[in-house]
């Protein structure tokens, strides 16, 4: 018989996109439903299979209900890198754990999956028939199985070189399949209210996951934009509210953003963006307000904070400060936000407003030939949970960061410290703008001398 840890193997097919995402979703939603990732597994790589340690079923429909990184979860009952192998493990699958989902009254489907080759319907009807040795008592229903079994065969990653026999054969018991299509019922191309740098559907889902968003929770973006990364966590039952100091996109006015529309219509506002998905009840409120100059009292209010800084690239990065015209009037003047200034106040404010336990969640661009994971900025109640590249150009990317409190916040003068050099590394970054254009500038020149 097989050793009782297999009882709790589930096979998990993954969707290949957003790969360095993958990992610290699962391992946040794990996390979060009361599993454990075990550090031997995570040897994956690229590959779309993997096998993991569960403790439950109910953990793993958990888990399915929130991922968009991954397509479905199997109980894995047979695992071999031959079919020899692979009808070997299932006779030494523990035969109790097979009755429920065999027996005389159960109606099921087999299915064959292949990763990276397409197999005849002969081919497949060839490796359902052979495994009749399965205790199977029920009859065959093709449209609506109770149970759904599934043959999965791996062919690699490499399309140009496809091998004769897969690498890997799993068979499994379909438990659910994920929120893939989210991706499509979200997308901003459908979505009521949108700016220039609206997020993607499915990058806003994944940083909502990595930030172990749940139902009640409170959610802020401190640069809500047109509210994107709002709409994720409220779909996930979270209360959500945010800050920009953009008035007229907090108000939704001013010139649109689709092409062939001039102005910006009486009802396109972040609040209609969440009423559009059913969705207003968990809108809070969003202000117009100052990243660099938060007006909060002292305390903890967010579980969590996500957000999307601008880079100065299609959005520029503003901060405020009080021009004395007259001895008692002060105009605010609109000034430029190092991002180095902008990240170090996002970390301060995310060690004294988030709960213990809460996550910081954000981008932080970085032109690629000077990155280092130094550069990446710290805080000491915050602990570095994943670090996640986008390319963006051959010369520049953006990393998704994901921090937790892990140590309450005691004044802002104890970290005065963090704006020294040494601890500042990301300040060479504070030219990010420039090296962008100046490497989208090199790219065009060499791309016309080479014509």
């Amino acid at each position: 018989m097989a050793p009782s840890c297999t009882l709790n193997r589930y096979l998990l097919l993954m969707a290949q996109e957003h790969l360095e995402f993958r990992l610290p979703e699962i391992k946040s939603l794990l996390s979060l439903f009361g599993g454990q990732f075990a550090s031997s597994q995570e040897t994956y790589g690229k590959s779309p299979f993997w096998i993991l340690n569960i403790p439950s079923e109910d953990i793993a429909r958990n888990l399915m209900k929130r991922t968009v990184c991954a397509k479905s979860i199997f109980e894995l009952w047979g695992h071999g890198q031959s079919p020899e192998e692979l009808y070997s493990s299932l006779k030494n699958y523990p035969v109790e754990k097979m009755v429920p989902f065999l027996h005389s009254d159960s109606t099921y489907k087999i299915k064959i999956h292949t990763f990276n080759k397409t197999l005849t319907q002969e081919e497949k009807i060839k490796r359902i028939d052979a495994l009749e040795f399965l205790p199977f008592e029920g009859k065959v229903n093709l449209k609506k199985p109770q149970h759904v079994f599934s043959v999965l065969e791996d062919y690699g990653l490499d399309p140009n070189r496809i091998p004769e026999n897969p690498h890997n054969i799993y068979f499994g018991r379909w438990i659910a399949d994920g929120q893939r299509e989210l991706i499509e019922s979200y997308s901003v191309k459908k979505r009521h209210f949108i700016g220039n740098t609206s997020m993607d559907a499915g990058l806003s889902f994944i940083m909502a996951n990595h930030g172990k968003v749940k139902e009640n929770d409170i959610v802020f973006d401190p640069f809500v934009g047109t509210g994107g990364l709002l709409i994720a966590s409220a779909h996930f039952g979270a209360y959500v509210y945010g800050t920009d100091i953009d008035y007229n996109t907090v108000h939704g006015l001013g010139k649109a953003t689709r092409k062939n529309q001039k102005w910006r219509g009486p009802d396109e506002n972040i609040r209609a963006n969440l009423r559009q998905y059913g969705l207003e009840k968990y809108y809070l409120d969003v202000l117009v307000s100052d990243a660099s100059k938060p007006s909060w009292r002292k305390g903890t209010y967010f579980d969590a904070i996500i957000t999307d800084p601008p880079y100065g690239i299609r959005e520029s990065t503003r901060r405020t400060e009080e021009a004395c015209s007259f001895p008692r009037s002060h105009v605010p003047v609109s000034l430029s936000y190092h991002l180095s200034d902008m990240f170090l106040d996002l970390l301060n404010f995310a060690a004294e407003t988030l709960v213990l336990g809460g996550r910081l969640v954000y981008w932080l661009p970085v032109y690629t030939p000077e990155y280092t994971e130094e550069m990446v900025p710290w805080h000491p109640c915050l602990k570095l949970i994943s670090n996640c590249e986008q390319k963006l150009s051959s010369h520049t990317s953006r990393r998704l960061i994901t921090m937790e409190k892990v140590q309450k916040f005691e004044n802002r003068d104890q970290y005065s410290h963090l704006l020294s050099d040494h601890f500042l590394p990301y300040q060479g970054h504070n030219s990010f703008r420039e090296k962008y254009f100046s490497g989208v500038t090199k790219e065009f020149t060499v791309e016309l001398s080479s014509c």
